[in-house]
């Protein structure tokens, strides 16, 4: 038969203690009992049991003093305090110190098992709860940044300053180098760390959606709105949001994100009353803020309020000799989580480190699972995509065989690719928003900025 949970009774009545103890084994409950508090704290040490029923009234110890104690030597353990001496203000005061309940001696049985029932619930609830943040982040974050390149120490070494202080942080980098990782390394480093890690992607949602997402609605603001639904921003109260692709903000909307970042406060679309919230604002794009402020596409104060601090992720092409560390990496973790024992020959490894890597990380961890799963122990160049095994592919990158001067910037080749496609389409906005994979908003912001209406 499977052992009960172990409920510890810590009361200097003997009988009590010894009739209660018997009662609660009847219910299935393993039990063990002390006197006093000093042994309540080197039993609960000991052997951390699920309950502690603690009695407020001891010969040694107060039971809050006991109650204290028992919360730093086991987090996990629930306390429900017994008396009947209490008073209503002593009870709110045990509550606040971490106690699950409180009550009066005597207290019935059935009651008192439905009591430690929930305190069970509860133990169970929040364990559950840590083995999932500990599953969704890793233990550091800093360790998925694998690389000994100069341009990505400086980037950490800036992270470490930045991390812990509540400034307002502007990520920049390209489409793959890991903006949104770094937002949360910066978040483990503070001391929020704790509290929320909120993601908004700001190029993915409609203006009048994002607004809703962003700072919650009223019943009946919009069409749909059939209940009132609370922000982003007040979800993340106490920690951090990051706002991913923040480039991609409407006018109307880069308002209202000043507002909140000025004042701290907002209100939900189609309401009046003010709100009030502590949250720290990290932002990435991987777009030239300063561009589209000269072109009256974004705040020139809001740019400023948002760079209080900048951290640029550099692009994968700039990080001499990590290509090496990164396939070492990616193939370790296939191993682990697929069982796939492979390695790379050194013709292909010839190619991986001569690509240019337009995705960056992104794109080289996905080449590298993908040849993995095609081959049957060495990863050979026929394993890898045609583009890198092509002339082309091989001059991506300076040194390659072009010189840096010929070859084109990431800027231009998106335009020409956004041109192309405008095109193909026959300029149709939608079809080729579609096929690049942006939104129609985005898009256009594109055909400004690249000067193609």
């Amino acid at each position: 038969m499977k052992p009960g949970p172990v409920v510890l009774l810590v009361d200097d009545d003997d009988t009590f203690r010894r009739v209660l103890a018997g009662e609660l084994e009847r219910l299935g409950f393993e039990t063990a009992g002390v006197g006093s508090g000093e042994e309540a704290i080197r039993a609960v040490a000991a052997a951390e049991p699920q309950v502690v029923l603690l009695d407020l009234q001891l010969p040694d110890l107060d039971g809050l003093q006991v109650l204290q104690a028992i919360r730093e030597k086991s987090p996990a353990t629930e306390v429900i305090l017994l008396t009947g001496h209490g008073s209503f203000d002593t009870a709110i005061q045990s509550i606040r110190l971490g106690a699950f309940d409180y009550v009066a001696k005597p207290c019935p049985l059935d009651e008192l098992d439905v009591r430690i029932h929930r305190a069970l619930e509860r133990r169970s609830l929040q364990q559950r709860a840590s083995l999932l943040e500990r599953g969704l982040l890793p233990a550091d974050p800093a360790r998925s940044f694998v690389g000994e390149s100069p341009a990505l120490r400086r980037t950490l070494a800036l992270v470490e300053r930045a991390g812990p202080t509540d400034s307002t942080v502007l990520v920049r980098g390209e489409t793959g180098t890991g903006k949104e990782l770094l937002a949360k390394l910066l978040h483990a480093r503070s001391q929020r760390r704790l509290r929320p890690f909120v993601v908004v992607d700001c190029g993915a949602l409609q203006e009048e959606l994002l607004q809703s997402e962003l700072f919650g609605h009223e019943r009946g603001a919009f069409t749909g709105a059939d209940r009132a639904k609370p922000g982003l921003f007040e979800v993340a109260n106490g920690g951090t949001i990051f706002l991913d692709e923040i480039g991609e903000l409407s006018q109307a909307t880069q308002v209202k994100l000043l507002r909140v970042l000025d004042s701290g406060s907002f209100r939900h679309v189609g309401g009046t009353a003010e709100i009030r919230v502590d949250a720290r604002v990290i932002a990435a794009t991987h777009r030239d803020l300063g561009v589209l402020v000269r072109q009256r596409l974004f705040r020139e104060d809001l740019f400023y309020r948002l760079s209080t601090i900048t951290i640029e992720l550099p692009p994968l092409r700039e990080r001499a000799g990590d290509v090496d560390l990164l396939v070492a990496h990616a193939l370790a973790r296939l191993e682990e989580r697929y069982a796939l024992a492979r390695r790379v020959g050194q013709d292909a490894l010839q190619l991986l480190r001569g690509y240019g890597w337009p995705g960056n990380v992104r794109e080289l961890l996905h080449v590298v699972e993908s040849a993995a799963v095609l081959c049957d122990g060495e990863i050979l160049p026929d394993h890898l995509p045609a583009a890198m095994r092509s002339p082309d592919g091989a001059a991506a990158v300076p040194g390659a065989g072009e010189p840096a001067t010929a070859l084109p910037s990431l800027q231009d080749l998106e335009r020409a690719h956004v041109q192309r496609v405008l095109e193909a389409t026959g300029g149709h906005r939608g079809r080729a928003a579609s096929i690049l994979g942006i939104s129609e908003r985005n898009l256009y912001r594109k055909i400004v900025e690249y000067k193609l209406g």
